[in-house]
Parts: structure tokens; C-alpha cells; sequence
């Protein structure tokens, strides 16, 4: 197994009750590692985070989505309306509908916009899982190229294998493992320190590119790759010109205009700690200090408290 570190702390009433282990890696504005915390270099499975090198693979297969449509091809978004009519518009743009969808039938992420489903009578629906807009994109993507829809989540599907390549590409690694993520479509593996590595490839492309238009679509519609009440969303509002996504399994990965970036695992898939580790690394690397960064909205996506009777009396606290 590979090896992981403590990067968490479970502290109540000043007493250490248990900890979360797991890795991460910081690249500089070179694109080499400046530090690392336990296994960046083992084959994981990033889930969510590989979205927008995915998205990245069907442009370049030739599909061509406006800025806030390409977001959130890139996206595990909330269910909230703007997400739900966005997917819709990917799918007419394609003349396609919502029974063309493979996404397993799902409530939104959002528990605002659930609730609303729920009171309109709605149930879950493809549409309403947070991947509708990476899947109304792939639909798209084959309508484009003619190839056949009913089968565009096979592994062996001239979509699949040209989004593979492109992931081998940004990542600089081979694909050691593919496995089949919860939405249903292809999982790639790679390292954490080729997924940071991808990642800086989006946010330093040159303008006019496949990629920039990725990094762009990230940067300028934030809400539409999450949510607008997520911490991913407030984090890249907090850090201007950052990209970043997150995935289920505890992973985040985020890069600077500069080229620095930041790519992270948690162990036991805890999604509490993901954004307390990441938070501390971006503190490590001083970005919550820098000019133009909002440095107490960085330094709040990190805030876990723990609660006794109602009252705070601890915190998940990062060790990195």
C-alpha cells in the first residue's frame, strides 16, 4: 500500500481523538515538485478532479460549448436550476434530450435545490446528478464526430479513447488503471503529481488554446464547476486566476496562474478534511498572503469546527 501521512488532526476539548492520513503534492511555477507529503507518485484515482482534463478531451475531439456550458462540462455541480437548464441546453444544442443521459437518477448535491425538487414533486433524475453536464457533453462531443451515442460510456468508445489520451498527456503519465467512476463513464488513474501537472497545463496554456479555454470557463464561471454555495466556488473567487476541482474520495486539485499547483488524497475519503488540508497547503506555500488574494475567504474554506451541545469545542486542524 502506499505510504501516507498525517495530514489532519481531530481535536476536541484540546484532546487529539484521531487523524486523517493521506498525501500531497505542491508544484512551483516551473512545474517541478517543491514539497510533497507522503505518496505523490503512486497511481490514484483523482474521481471528480480529472473533469476538466476529460472536458479538455473533447474539445479537442471537436466540440465547442460556450464559457459557461464548457464550465460545466468541467463540472460535479449541485443540481441548482442554473446547472439542471445548462445540461438541458448542452443536450438541445446536440438534439438531444434528457433520456439520452446514462447518468444514474439522482437528488442534487445541493441541499437547498433538493429540497425544492422535493417540494415541486420532482424525484431523481439523471439530469439532477451532479455529472449531467460531463455527460451532456460527451453526447454532444459524439453527435459532432457521428459516433454512436447509446454506447459512449464504453471504455473502447472512440470518445473514451481519445479523452484517455489526452489525459496521458496532461498528466505525463501512463494510465495504469482505468476503473468505472460512480456516474457510470471511465476512471482514470494517475499520480498526484501528474494530476497537479495537468492541471498547471491548463492554467499556463497559451490563450487561444483548447486548454486556456478550459482555464478560462473555470475561472470565469466558478458556480457552474460546483456550486454556489460550495467551498470550490468560494475558493477560486478567493484566489484570482486559480483553477482547482474537486473530487469525491477527499481529492482536490488547484493551480495558479503563475504555474504553481496543488494536487491532494485523503486516505479514508473524508470529505470534512479535504478542504481543511488544501486550505493549510495554500497557506504553506503563502498564497493567503499574497496581493490580490483574499486571504481570510482562503483562509475560511479551511474552517472545520466540531461541536459539543451546539457550542464549538474543537476543529479538524491540518498537519502539514
Amino acid at each position: 500500500m502506499p505510504s501516507h501521512e498525517v495530514v489532519a488532526e481531530i481535536v476536541r476539548s484540546g484532546f487529539v481523538e484521531g487523524h486523517h492520513r493521506g498525501s500531497v503534492v505542491a508544484l512551483d511555477a516551473s512545474g517541478a515538485v517543491e514539497w510533497s507529503v507522503g505518496d505523490v507518485e503512486s497511481p490514484v484515482l483523482p474521481r471528480s478532479c480529472n473533469k476538466p482534463v476529460q472536458a479538455l478531451g473533447m474539445l479537442r475531439c471537436g466540440l465547442d460549448l460556450p464559457p459557461d456550458l464548457l464550465a460545466l462540462a468541467s463540472a460535479s455541480h449541485s443540481g441548482e436550476p442554473m446547472h439542471v437548464d445548462g445540461a438541458r441546453r448542452i443536450l438541445a444544442g446536440a438534439g438531444l434530450d434528457e433520456s439520452a443521459l446514462q447518468t444514474p437518477p439522482d437528488w442534487p448535491i445541493d441541499e437547498v435545490a433538493r429540497d425544492e425538487v422535493i417540494r415541486a414533486g420532482g424525484e431523481k433524475a439523471p439530469i439532477l446528478m451532479n455529472c449531467s453536464g460531463k455527460h451532456a457533453a460527451m453526447l454532444a462531443t459524439c453527435v459532432v464526430n457521428g459516433w454512436d451515442t447509446a454506447s459512449y460510456r464504453d471504455l473502447d468508445h472512440p470518445l473514451q479513447v481519445a479523452i484517455a489520451e489526452t489525459f496521458a498527456d496532461l498528466t505525463g503519465e501512463p494510465v495504469a488503471t482505468t476503473a468505472i467512476d460512480g456516474c457510470g463513464a471511465p476512471l482514470l488513474s494517475t499520480s498526484l503529481t501528474g494530476l497537479a501537472r495537468a492541471f498547471r497545463a491548463l492554467a499556463v496554456a497559451a490563450e487561444g488554446t483548447p486548454e486556456s479555454r478550459i482555464a478560462d470557463a473555470i475561472r470565469s464561471h466558478p458556480e457552474m464547476v460546483s456550486g454556489s454555495r460550495r467551498d470550490e466556488a468560494a475558493l477560486l473567487h478567493a484566489v484570482p486566476g486559480a483553477i482547482g476541482k474537486a473530487g469525491a474520495e477527499s481529492c482536490h486539485a488547484m493551480a495558479l496562474a503563475d504555474g504553481r499547483a496543488f494536487a491532494l488524497k485523503v486516505d479514508d475519503g473524508a470529505p470534512r478534511a479535504r478542504p481543511v488540508v488544501l486550505a493549510a497547503a495554500l497557506a504553506r506555500a503563502g498564497v493567503d498572503r499574497e496581493d490580490g488574494v483574499d486571504g481570510a475567504a482562503v483562509r475560511a474554506t479551511g474552517e472545520a469546527p466540531l461541536l459539543g451541545g451546539g457550542v464549538r469545542v474543537g476543529q479538524i486542524r491540518a498537519v502539514l
